[in-house]
């Protein structure tokens, strides 16, 4: 509710602190209106997103009734992960994650520098698809 109230407004106002131009609000309702589910249900598994997940929802009027089924499916699914994970693999972990845990740290190295160098460039085609295809607001 707070996000659909004020979201929008807010973040036009304040959006320039944090890189928000219109051009990235329009990108946002975009991406919204055509993953949305997506967008909340995968946002229970990333810190950052679960944080704003709600607020950016309402600040893009994504429907309520959607919202409360993908959020709540996305936190079952989250902990029946995390909590059966854990329970079956908790022990044997810590033999696993000394020689794994360098390659796991290596292969997130190598994925954090692509998202880096190509992120800039998906984001502008991003938004020119947005601004062809959203309507005036």
């Amino acid at each position: 509710w707070a996000g659909r109230r004020y979201g929008l407004p807010l973040l036009r106002t304040y959006g320039h602190y944090i890189h928000l131009n219109e051009r990235r609000l329009q990108l946002g309702q975009y991406l919204f209106a055509h993953h949305g589910a997506k967008i909340v249900f995968f946002g229970r598994f990333i810190a950052i997103l679960r944080i704003f997940a709600a607020f950016l929802a309402g600040a893009n009027h994504y429907g309520w009734g959607q919202f409360l089924f993908y959020n709540a499916l996305g936190g079952v699914v989250w902990s029946l992960i995390f909590g059966l994970g854990g329970y079956a693999f908790g022990d044997s972990m810590t033999h696993v994650t000394g020689p794994l845990g360098f390659l796991g740290l290596a292969a997130f190295v190598v994925g954090v520098v692509l998202v880096w160098l190509f992120a800039h460039r998906i984001e502008l085609i991003l938004e020119e698809r947005a601004i062809r295809e959203t309507p005036d607001r």
